[in-house]
């Protein structure tokens, strides 16, 4: 079937007009494709992750290497899919690497619609996610010598933090998370 941009168009699921490259807190969840367990078994509310769930808790673990105004809230990794809070910090010298002159980097993402004419935006919640997502289906495809496989499913949920009250809330939401899998609507029994 040929793309006609009339009938197969994706629908965004972000905040139109939200740049996802500012300084904030990000609750993210990314699921596997078709929803299969991939990442290991819960047994008794514990999450006991297998080789492909510790490659993902790697890669979330060296996220900061890669984008070093990120940094690591909670994180819980499920069966098929995880959860996690980044916080991105003002990005100083990440920008640095764009041209010599800061101010006309500064200037160039002042507005909050300002994304790049191709692809994801640099250093953004998506790039972030993009990055995750690729880094840990290579090295799992690599380990498992199935070149190709698709680990996640295309998009992923995401909220932005506004508060302390809902930080510490979904804080709670990632930690208690395991214990309530079997009525977690991403349970899956295949």
């Amino acid at each position: 079937m040929r793309y006609d941009p009339e009938t197969h168009h994706r629908r965004s699921i972000r905040l139109p007009g939200y740049d996802y490259a500012i300084e904030g807190a990000y609750f993210i969840t990314i699921c596997t494709e078709d929803k299969e367990c991939l990442f290991g078994n819960i047994h008794d509310g514990i999450m006991a992750p297998n080789a492909m769930g510790k490659i993902v808790q790697a890669c979330w673990l060296d996220l900061p290497k890669h984008f070093r105004h990120v940094d690591l809230d909670a994180f819980v990794l499920m069966p098929n899919h995880m959860h996690g809070i980044v916080v991105v910090r003002e990005r100083g010298e990440a920008l640095a690497t764009r041209s010599e002159n800061l101010e006309e980097d500064r200037r160039a993402n002042a507005s909050p619609l300002h994304v790049p004419p191709h692809g994801t935006t640099p250093q953004s919640l998506s790039a972030i996610v993009q990055n995750l997502k690729s880094v840990s289906t290579r090295r799992i495809n690599r380990v498992n010598r199935t070149p190709g496989r698709t680990i996640w499913q295309r998009n992923y949920y995401e909220h932005i933090i506004r508060s302390q009250k809902s930080l510490d809330a979904i804080r709670q939401y990632i930690e208690i998370n395991p214990t309530g899998w079997l009525e977690d609507p991403e349970y899956s029994t295949l």
